[in-house]
This record gives structure tokens, sequence and C-alpha cells, in this order.
């Protein structure tokens, strides 16, 4: 290439090179705010996920809490049923109880009643007997 040529393109290899520079300083700048907005995304994501697990941590300890006092209920529930059952059996025995006695009582009236009806027909039966007898 001639000299002249070259003295004319010098000037635009100027305008070339500042205009190159000026485009790397802006895929930098661009690169950085890539980098910067792709550091807060995992800076929000990490932040999320402690807040979550942290979160998740409360709430699971709330659930637990939650748990842990229904267990309590449960178990008072499941005393008080025992108690209640223990009440029910020695009600219910000493009900038995008094039917077995009243049962045994209603026995002794038969019996004592069998007993009398008889002694009454024992007696009656050598009166009639003699009326028979006794009659034309």
């Amino acid at each position: 290439m001639s000299e002249s040529r070259i003295r004319r393109l010098t000037p635009v290899l100027d305008i070339a090179l500042d205009e190159e520079r000026k485009a790397a300083g802006m895929l930098g700048d661009c690169q950085r705010q890539l980098d910067d907005s792709q550091a807060r995304l995992r800076d929000l994501e990490i932040y999320c996920k402690e807040y979550q697990n942290g979160w998740t941590q409360r709430f699971m300890a709330q659930m637990q809490t939650a748990i842990e006092q229904q267990n309590q209920t449960v178990i008072w529930h499941g005393k008080s049923l025992e108690k209640a059952r223990e009440v029910w059996r020695q009600r219910y025995q000493r009900l038995e109880a008094m039917r077995k006695l009243i049962e045994r009582y209603q026995q002794e009236a038969r019996v004592r009643a069998d007993k009398q009806a008889q002694k009454l027909l024992d007696e009656l039966s050598p009166r009639a007997f003699d009326r028979n007898r006794n009659t034309p």
C-alpha cells in the first residue's frame, strides 16, 4: 500500500480504535452489570432459602410445639378415660352386687312363700280330709 493511502486511513483507524475502546468499555460495563445482577440474584436466592429455611424451621418448631401439646392432651384424655373406666367398673360391680343381692332376697322370699304355702296346704289338708269324713 502506498503511504498516502496509509495516511488517509490513519484517522479512520483512530476512529475505529476509539469506537472499539468505547465498545470494549461498554462490554466491560455490561459484563460487570451482568456479574453484579447475577451476584445479587444469587444473594437473593441464598437469602430466600435461608429465610425459607428459617421460616420452615420456625414453622417446624411451632409444629413440634403443637404436636407436643397435642400429645400431652392425648395423654391427659387417656388418663381421664382410664379414671372414668375405673369409676364405671366400680359402679358396675356395685350394680351387679346389688342385683345379686336383690335376686338372692327374691329367691329367699320365694322360698319363704313356698314354705308358707306348703305349710298352709299341710294345715288345710287334714281339715279338709276331716270334713269330708264327717260329712254324711
